[in-house]
């Protein structure tokens, strides 16, 4: 059952409730536990008095745990002898529950029998649920109750006496629900309990804890929220009715202790979880939200939920780790309202003090990635867009992260971020091509005392905040990010094939290559890896790096991938990724056939070259792909050593690009009413466009070929 045996005494305060809430109580001896430390211990409930079960009861259990070890019983047999043994337990509930032995064969028991004697023995210690939840073995008997009630909630007969028994517990909760909240064990079974009501998986990740990795997906707009909408598609038959009512009801007999809630460990993820299941439900949280902050009105109005004197003691609040993660939930589930009131009145001109805070700067992060409007956008930037530097400095790197993820979402300040983040890693003076290594070292580089004579930190893992920051910047537009893609393309090889090698660094080489900077600055940076892709397909990581560089090589480069992953093609189809990389890769057909796989790469690129030309668009056909004679200058840029310099070279270059891409753009002109409204900007639109015209009969049969495949834009 992955339970530990217990230390100490096994006699009847074993874990039992009574011994727990002894523990405590005490003020003098022993020490408390940090959910405790706030706790106003006159408030605890009356403890439950643990008898010993019977030596009788006990003998009883221990040969129905036999039975089921021998494996002597039936399907049949099962159900009819759990319904019997659970009879037995009626009015011994509690003393069953949370003895160590006895529990195990309890979970059995609640585990094979049928709905109606599961139901019945619910209801029977619906009066010391909260008790058996707040022990540590009877924590276990609950949770396994509880997950047999969600296997038969989808049995239309069984949903109301389900039901029926559901509210039986919920009412007996909420009548004093501080220590079940505040329990490490009782807090785990409300928390199974709020998303059985709400028809979530008693296990769901997403409402038990989501993983700070996924959090910060959202955030960095590398995931969009199952939040949105609750992901109702994943939701089962509920109780809503009951979800609202131990909710309400929690926070209605809590209210007095709300400061000690707030801060407390245990009851801050209770309140978590109860918030992401009401998200969507504005009416609910309208009037839960202004409670968890502290404010005591009854009657709440728009623009008047959050009362100006509680502001200054929520944003202390906010530098503890229980209420700082209960405040990220708030600002994500909050209703647009009620967010604009809280940004206004209890964050305004406190941005950069809390961004500083350990704690506190996690909140900073939430508020900057649920930003409604460019206005709010214009606020937090006069506030911490001119900290780049210092909050990089403090370790704040999340921050900036979010700042610059949200900049891009709701589009505006692009260029200042792009600026600010480039003049925290280096002054103007500074050659440019150091950006990209500095941030991707960036704790390396802000802990040495001397930044001017910092070099690469070979053989240390690359930051990964640094590889999510540097992600977001190769999705702006390029004329923004010239200093970032000119530090990169400037790499010397070592350090791009380590860059390759590390997880995160391998996810920075394949944001720039998927971005619209000039085939040129990345034909720069993919030879660089010449003689080392056979090694980078057997990485997981650098698989993915290796497809990034076929699709963005020019033909001579996609060969010598070829070359180099037949050498490994043994090797490389027993790993994980190999099959699909040989398979994308077409490297069968390059053993076999040398000449028809040539031809076939530069057939696709035809195709593609033609639907450009036919269709045209705002970008030259081989900016992203280039299918180029090998005779192209590869050669290193010159180098230039400050960022005016940079400037006014890249400025020269993208003179010329504009002037060649204007003539094509009048050629074109007359050709542009395919598509949607915004042209081809659309890629379901690309795509279907690309299949009309290789199968309109515009290019010989041999070219259509290239339609069986996919094709990327």
């Amino acid at each position: 059952m992955g339970k530990k045996a217990r230390k100490g005494n096994g006699g009847v305060d074993g874990d039992g409730y009574n011994k727990n809430v002894l523990r405590q109580a005490s003020d003098g001896i022993g020490k408390f536990k940090k959910s405790y430390k706030h706790r106003k211990n006159s408030d605890s409930q009356t403890p439950v008095i643990r008898k010993q079960v019977e030596p009788e009861t006990a003998k009883y259990f221990s040969e129905i745990a036999s039975l089921f070890e021998s494996q002597g019983v039936d399907v049949e047999e099962r159900a009819v002898i759990c319904g019997n043994a659970l009879e037995e337990a009626r009015g011994k509930e509690f003393e069953l529950a949370t003895d160590y032995i006895i529990s195990h064969t309890l979970q059995t028991l609640l585990d094979g029998c049928d709905v109606d004697n599961l139901c019945s023995f619910l209801r029977g210690c619906s009066n010391v649920f909260p008790a058996i939840s707040m022990d540590r073995s009877g924590s276990h008997v609950a949770e396994t109750a509880l997950k047999s009630l969600a296997r038969h909630v989808q049995d239309t007969e069984a949903y109301n006496v389900i039901e029926e028994t559901l509210r039986m517990m919920c009412e007996m909760i909420v009548v004093n629900p501080d220590d079940l909240m505040c329990n490490c064990y009782g807090s785990h079974v409300l928390r199974s309990l709020l998303c059985l009501c709400k028809g979530v998986p008693l296990d769901s990740s997403e409402f038990h804890g989501a993983k700070a990795s996924k959090t910060l997906a959202k955030r960095l707009n590398f995931k969009v929220s199952p939040l949105d909408g609750n992901d109702s598609q994943h939701l089962q038959q509920g109780f809503p009715n009951l979800l609202k009512f131990l909710v309400s009801g929690m926070i209605n007999s809590t209210r007095a202790d709300i400061k000690t809630l707030q801060v407390d460990q245990y009851s801050s993820l209770v309140l978590q979880t109860a918030l992401k299941l009401l998200a969507g439900d504005d009416q609910e949280l309208l009037q839960i939200i202004p409670v968890l902050l502290g404010c005591n009105k009854q009657n709440l109005v728009e623009g008047e939920f959050i009362d100006m004197t509680i502001a200054g003691e929520a944003l202390e609040s906010m530098k503890e780790t229980a209420f700082s993660h209960l405040m990220e939930v708030i600002l994500e589930v909050a209703p647009e309202s009620l967010y604009n009131e809280m940004f206004t009145k209890l964050f305004k001109n406190s941005l950069f003090k809390l961004s500083s805070h350990y704690c506190g700067n996690f909140v900073i992060q939430a508020l900057i990635s649920h930003a409604r409007t460019k206005d709010q956008m214009e606020l937090i930037w006069e506030e911490l867009g001119l900290n780049f530097g210092d909050l990089l400095g403090m370790g704040r790197s999340g921050v900036i992260a979010s700042l610059i993820a949200a900049c891009q979402r709701l589009q505006t300040h692009e260029y200042k971020c792009c600026q600010a983040l480039a003049a925290a890693f280096g002054s103007k003076n500074e050659t440019s091509k150091f950006i990209v290594p500095r941030i991707l070292f960036l704790d390396s580089y802000f802990s040495c005392e001397d930044k001017s004579s910092w070099s690469w930190a070979g053989g240390v893992k690359m930051q990964v905040m640094g590889s999510l920051i540097l992600q977001a910047i190769f999705k702006f537009r390029s004329e923004w990010i010239q200093p970032y893609l000119l530090s990169i393309a400037s790499m010397a090889a070592e350090h791009v094939l380590e860059t390759a090698k590390d997880a995160g660094g391998a996810c920075v080489i394949d944001a720039f290559l998927a971005s619209d900077a000039s085939a040129k600055q990345k034909r720069r940076l993919v030879v660089k890896l010449r003689g080392h892709f056979g090694e980078l397909a057997m990485h997981p990581s650098g698989s993915f790096t290796v497809e990034r560089c076929f699709d963005a090589g020019s033909l001579s480069i996609r060969e010598a991938i070829a070359c180099e992953l037949l050498a490994v093609r043994t090797e490389l189809s027993k790993t994980k990724q190999g099959p699909h990389l040989l398979r994308k890769l077409d490297i069968d057909r390059y053993a076999t056939k040398p000449d028809q796989w040539r031809s076939k790469q530069a057939s696709k690129q035809s195709a593609y070259n033609e639907f450009y030309v036919a269709f045209g668009t705002s970008e030259s056909p081989t900016k992203n792909k280039f299918l180029c004679d090998a005779s192209m200058d590869i050669s290193e840029p010159k180098e230039l050593n400050t960022r005016k310099e940079i400037d006014s070279s890249l400025n020269s270059i993208s003179m010329v690009d504009d002037t060649l891409a204007e003539k094509k753009k009048k050629r074109k002109k007359r050709k542009r009413d395919v598509g949607s409204e915004d042209g081809l900007g659309s890629k379901k639109v690309m795509e279907n466009a690309v299949k009309n015209f290789l199968s309109s009969g515009s290019i010989d049969k041999k070219r259509r070929g290239a339609s069986k495949h996919k094709l990327k834009f």
